[in-house]
């Protein structure tokens, strides 16, 4: 009996060691129990929160927001060389016999102080340029749709990392207890690309990160409700019970991801009342949904997402990822673009407005873009009447607001084709270090030992863009 005690101190005190030694990954298990306690700031935070617009297959900067009018008057010619340089192409362009420039058939205008060059699709969003950062040397390492995305909300172009929000609620926790630090909106009846549940997932995180996905219509959060013939008060006794049994095998080795667990069941039995009380549109003035379109009273379109992504920002919610698929234009792209602006344009530039007027926006990040950006050439067949573009990850442009950037910025810049940087360029993990910089965390000491290695959101890369910082 007294080996066995021994044995039982000895893997205690091993166990107890092991999580010490995890840094700030010990910490952040011992913060489940509570999960509004993150690990905190490393510094003043300019902002508290980020709401990223997410558009998914890749949005054309040519068409939106990077106005070359030498490509348009280079219109059916053949892609220098020079200015390809041998660069990577898909395999759906790879084999064309030529790559002829495509000319945007939309105009572009400069609009406000700033003077920001913004596409006739977005009347909206060009009616808040001096609101906005313009990133216009955005440039990746993947060329193709999975392997991008993971690599924009991971870190990584290979499954499995922790995703941005997931981070932020390890490290921040979340300011409202009755709902989850990071929420994921889908637009509804959206084809394109597949989104997968690992793009919102907690990867080697605790379980308790990973992002909550809501859904339209009367069941917003899948599995929330009790089970039928299952009371309130039942399910309160079988919690309490729960958490007994996990009470008597805490202090035993193996057994740590049990208090993720507990943290999530509690959570989920909080969320049955505030989920639907945040998820219903129904107090929202007349006003407001003028403001955002008429498409924001059809819960799960962009528009009521823009808008719920709003309140869930209001009770504290840290990481509100929004997802609008069918940006990937390979061939009918002026048709296909303009429903993609038509849908977005409005309500994304409503949500910057929003937040401004409840004085909201100096403490909430707003991120509009994509994966990557499209060729300056047509993929298929070129007329005057129709064209398509293929995915180019050399430079593309997204824009932020709010938050701690800089107003009224267009920082980067791409060559007279739009093909390569020529200033100022910002890597997917320059953009990664730069938002948590904005949250108040050095992208460097955010981490967590995985496999005997300290992971991080940024790897092994990433510098801070001081100049997009107010």
């Amino acid at each position: 009996m007294h080996a066995c005690h021994n044995y039982e101190q000895i893997a205690t005190r091993r166990e107890f060691l092991g999580r010490l030694g995890l840094g700030l990954g010990g910490l952040a298990l011992s913060s489940l129990v509570n999960p509004a306690v993150g690990l905190g700031p490393h510094f003043v935070p300019k902002a508290r929160r980020i709401i990223f617009l997410f558009q998914s297959g890749g949005p054309s900067q040519f068409e939106l927001f990077d106005y070359k009018p030498r490509v348009n008057a280079m219109h059916g010619r053949e892609l220098p060389d020079s200015v390809r340089r041998g660069q990577r192409l898909t395999g759906m362009t790879g084999f064309q016999n030529a790559l002829p420039l495509a000319r945007s058939h939309f105009g572009f205008k400069q609009y406000g102080q700033s003077g920001a060059w913004v596409s006739e699709l977005m009347p909206h969003t060009a009616a808040i340029a001096d609101e906005l950062c313009f990133v216009k040397s955005m440039y990746t390492e993947a060329i193709n749709h999975d392997p991008a995305i993971t690599f924009f909300l991971t870190g990584s172009q290979i499954a499995g990392r922790p995703s941005f929000g997931s981070w932020l609620s390890y490290g921040l926790g979340t300011e409202n207890e009755d709902l989850p630090a990071f929420c994921v909106l889908i637009t509804k009846d959206k084809g394109g690309q597949p989104l997968y549940a690992r793009l919102w997932g907690n990867g080697f995180l605790p379980s308790s990160h990973q992002g909550v996905q809501f859904r339209s219509g009367h069941d917003p959060v899948l599995y929330l409700n009790d089970p039928q013939g299952l009371t309130g008060t039942q399910r309160r006794t079988q919690l309490d019970r729960l958490r007994e049994l996990h009470e008597l095998k805490d202090a035993e080795p193996g057994w740590q991801q049990i208090e993720s667990r507990i943290a999530q069941y509690e959570m989920a039995y909080r969320m049955q009342t505030s989920v639907p009380e945040v998820t219903d549109l129904g107090d929202e003035p007349d006003y407001i949904f003028d403001l955002y379109g008429e498409a924001a009273r059809d819960s799960g379109t962009y528009a009521a997402n823009c808008l719920l992504a709003r309140r869930l920002a209001e009770r504290g919610v840290r990481f509100i990822q929004l997802f609008h698929q069918g940006w990937d234009h390979h061939g009918g792209l002026p048709a296909g673009i303009r429903t993609q602006a038509r849908e977005t344009d409005q309500p994304s530039a409503a949500l910057v407005q929003d937040l401004r007027q409840r004085g909201m926006l100096d403490d909430t990040l707003v991120i509009w873009g994509g994966e990557f950006g499209r060729t300056n050439y047509c993929q298929g067949r070129l007329t005057d009447e129709d064209y398509g573009r293929d995915h180019h990850p050399r430079c593309f442009t997204l824009w932020m607001a709010g938050g701690g950037v800089r107003r009224g910025l267009t920082y980067g810049e791409t060559d007279e084709l739009g093909y390569n940087i020529v200033r100022d360029p910002v890597h997917v993990h320059d953009l990664q270090a730069t938002l948590l910089y904005l949250l108040g965390i050095n992208h460097e000491r955010l981490t967590f030992k995985h496999q005997g290695r300290r992971f991080r959101l940024t790897d092994v890369h990433g510098e801070l863009m001081s100049p997009l910082i107010a």
